[in-house]
């Protein structure tokens, strides 16, 4: 059965799942919906635990042999197998088809599988699809920006805080794609005993910028015709002075798949098939992108960092941006 991580609360309370399989790249999402099921089997007597780490050299049998043994001080036991999404080899995709057929495992011991972000041909496998059939399955996705706020907001209620809404959005600004700092954050503003609602100037006096972004966000930002966000990611990326080619790699990567989003992200997803109907073809975007990549290397005039900018405005449709070529041709007729 699969879940979205909202749901997966109000499952629990109905029933526990003998499998639960959780994956995602949101370290922190990842562990809370573990540490749920975790909480929810305590309660109904899974007293004992074995973690497995799947690395290097790891024996499959070693689960089954787990599984089929029981302690002398517990009844029933929790499996959490901790797998890098490459490690579904042959062996482990047999074993996990096993355990949800029923040939292997046992009512008294509940598997938990914990992972990172699964790629689209392991969503279609035969292993996930059984596991999909005889339990629960939790894909975490990154939050999209505007979902951030909501969730900050419903973590700020469990801790008793309320935030004016300006207050609220620059929290959101300076914790974006880092949950885990979000969360410090959380923690530490409800040790504040701040006056409330926390107004803007009373939460900045007290936060630092913990803000953290990928190359994948400065591309969303562009094709979301989010100008500021563009502006304000791109100035975090250049402090590595290694980024701009990372970025011209996601960058044409992306364009490339521009009409195919099958095993995207949703948020993401929906952001490139309302790019893909609005923006310029991807053939003229990947003309600009051999632009920047020449003047990257010092082989045109021209600020790499700047084309840059100038190109993902311009995708981002701000009033005045043109792309990095038309500036070439102004130098040329110098």
């Amino acid at each position: 059965m699969p879940l979205r991580p909202d749901q997966l609360g109000a499952a629990l309370q109905q029933s526990l799942q003998g499998i639960y399989l959780i994956s995602g790249d949101e370290t922190l999402l990842v562990q809370e919906a573990c540490d749920a099921v975790l909480q929810k089997a305590r309660e109904q007597g899974f007293t004992e635990r074995s973690i497995h780490h799947v690395e290097t050299g790891f024996k499959w049998h070693d689960v089954t042999h787990d599984a089929a043994s029981m302690s002398l001080f517990a009844e029933r036991k929790v499996l959490d197998l901790r797998i890098p999404a490459g490690k579904f080899d042959k062996e482990g995709a047999q074993v996990l088809r096993d355990w949800a057929d029923g040939s292997v495992g046992n009512p008294d011991t509940l598997l938990l599988i914990r992972t990172e972000r699964l790629q689209p041909r392991q969503r279609s496998s035969a292993w996930f699809k059984a596991l999909e059939g005889a339990g629960t399955v939790v894909l975490i996705w990154p939050l999209a920006p505007r979902e951030l706020p909501p969730w900050l907001e419903k973590r700020l209620q469990a801790k008793g805080l309320t935030l004016e809404p300006q207050a609220l959005q620059a929290l959101a600004e300076r914790v974006e794609g880092n949950l885990l700092a979000a969360a410090q954050e959380v923690e530490k503003l409800a040790l504040q005993n701040l006056a409330q609602p926390v107004s803007q100037e009373a939460l900045l006096s007290c936060l630092e910028d913990t803000s953290r972004f990928n190359s994948f966000d400065l591309i969303d930002a562009a094709m979301a015709g989010q100008g500021s966000r563009v502006s304000k990611i791109l100035s975090v990326l250049r402090e590595d002075k290694g980024a701009l080619f990372a970025v011209l790699g996601a960058l044409t990567s992306q364009l490339r798949r521009l009409g195919e989003t099958r095993g995207l992200p949703p948020a993401r997803a929906r952001t490139l098939e309302a790019f893909a109907r609005r923006g310029p073809s991807a053939k003229a975007l990947l003309a600009e992108c051999a632009v920047l990549d020449q003047q990257g290397k010092g082989q045109r005039l021209g600020d790499a960092w700047l084309g840059l900018e100038q190109l993902l405005l311009s995708m981002a449709q701000q009033p005045g941006q043109r792309p990095p070529s038309y500036y070439q041709r102004k130098l040329k007729g110098r």
